[in-house]
């Protein structure tokens, strides 16, 4: 009968040897079980071994695969891919923009504002950032307290503080069953549990906290979810309030994507007692010089500066002032409604590409989720995708582990040129609409 780490060693070495080739399915497991005389869950476990090691792929009512290519040594969406169309990460910087923000650097060309700039800001920067952030970050009736603003050097180290302040090392965080995969990568370098939450078409089902075992809080993103871009309606975002207040359960808002729904009240407005907001100016304006906002509880400021200040986390004197005078000015807003309306046509333009094919995904969203159509598969898909030179992210890098994970991608929108754009969804769609074998991808 053997070790299960042994059994799992010989299939991978039919795998290394090509006896099992990329895209082979591998037998149901009670079949594998009764084949090689051994239990159940000692299939299971050789089947989880072979998964954790990367050699595998799971997808959800379809069974488990040799996957088509190697794991990336590094995370997912970490860095800009060298594909000739990027449809993997978001990058919206738009024509005209350089210039309307180089007008707002112009008074850091004098030496006394340049010697101001390049002092540290401290967690709570200037009165000044705190003021003009708090005007800039409104949206539906919402205005943060500028009192309770912190600031970050981006989005990912205002929520990397927010976990860090709210769940001790060894402690579990509820993150959507789906999530912004950066999230995976701080938790293991916090020592934090994540703990998946089922969701629905609408967003995090609130049973499912309820169902949980004991947590510290929940990550969330009520708005143009990542990556699903969904947006969770009014009535669930207060289940989810009710829900947290009677775990006494603080939430992580993520509303990094929230500025393409300007129409939208926060998940903050809900329950503001308990809920501190992540945000930056990284897709609002670019990615290159950015500053990450932090909206704390009332009464809990303290502690959220003192997680920016113990992860190194604050922001740079200068990028603060940049973006403190490019939200004064108008700059950063003008900006802003100009990607509202380049998301919206970016996202026609998919549909209509996509319209025969299940596509979820808010209207104003830079981003959409495709399931793709039999007899595709994810990794396969993405493997062929790359040979035409477009860079698509598959759904396991999403899911929580490295379990089972839906049949489908996710199309990022906001980085090519629109007839690049086009160029890109036409080839997509008509992979979709062949099989692996006539785009060569076995």
């Amino acid at each position: 009968m053997g070790d299960f780490r042994a059994i799992a060693d010989e299939l991978a070495a039919d795998i290394a040897s090509g006896r099992l080739r990329p895209g082979d399915r591998l037998p149901p497991l009670r079949r594998y079980a009764r084949r090689r005389g051994i239990a159940g869950s000692t299939a299971a476990r050789v089947y989880r071994e072979l998964t954790r090691r990367g050699l595998t792929v799971g997808e959800v009512g379809r069974g488990t695969f040799v996957r088509t290519a190697l794991p990336a040594a590094e995370p997912a969406l970490a860095e800009p891919g060298e594909a000739r169309i990027d449809l993997e990460l978001n990058f919206p910087v738009l024509p005209g923009q350089p210039a309307a923000l180089a007008a707002g650097l112009q008074h850091l060309l004098r030496a006394d504002a340049l010697t101001h700039a390049l002092r540290p800001a401290g967690a709570a920067g200037t009165a000044p950032a705190r003021h003009a952030a708090a005007t800039h970050l409104a949206r539906a009736g919402w205005t943060p307290d500028p009192g309770q603003l912190l600031f970050a050097g981006n989005g990912r180290q205002a929520i990397a503080a927010a976990v860090a302040a709210l769940v001790p090392a060894g402690e579990r965080l509820g993150v959507e069953a789906l999530t912004y995969p950066v999230v995976k990568g701080i938790a293991a370098r916090l020592g934090v549990t994540l703990v998946p939450l089922a969701m629905d078409e609408h967003g995090l089902v609130p049973g499912a906290i309820d169902d949980a075992p004991p947590l510290r809080a929940v990550y969330l993103q009520p708005a143009l979810h990542n990556p699903l871009g969904i947006t969770m309606p009014d009535e669930r975002r207060e289940r989810i309030a009710a829900t947290l207040r009677r775990h006494d359960l603080f939430a992580i808002e993520d509303a990094i994507y929230g500025f393409l729904r300007h129409d939208l009240r926060p998940f903050a407005d809900l329950a503001p007692e308990r809920t501190v907001v992540a945000d930056s100016l990284s897709k609002r304006l670019a990615p290159g010089l950015t500053v990450g906002f932090l909206v704390a509880p009332a009464g809990r400021t303290q502690e959220f500066a003192a997680a920016l200040r113990s992860g190194a986390w604050t922001a740079p004197g200068f990028a603060l002032d940049a973006a403190t005078r490019w939200m004064a000015d108008g700059t950063a807003a003008a900006i802003e409604a100009d990607k509202r309306r380049d998301a919206a046509a970016r996202r026609q333009l998919a549909a209509a590409h996509l319209a025969p094919y299940t596509v979820r995904s808010d209207p104003h969203a830079y981003h959409l989720w495709w399931e793709l159509p039999d007899p595709w598969r994810a990794d396969t898909f993405v493997a062929a995708a790359a040979r035409r030179g477009i860079a698509v992210t598959p759904a396991g890098a999403f899911t929580i582990g490295r379990g089972h994970a839906p049949n489908a991608v996710r199309l990022a929108l906001a980085s090519p040129p629109l007839d690049a754009l086009a160029d890109a969804l036409g080839v997509l769609t008509a992979l979709a609409h062949g099989t692996p074998e006539d785009a060569g991808a076995e």
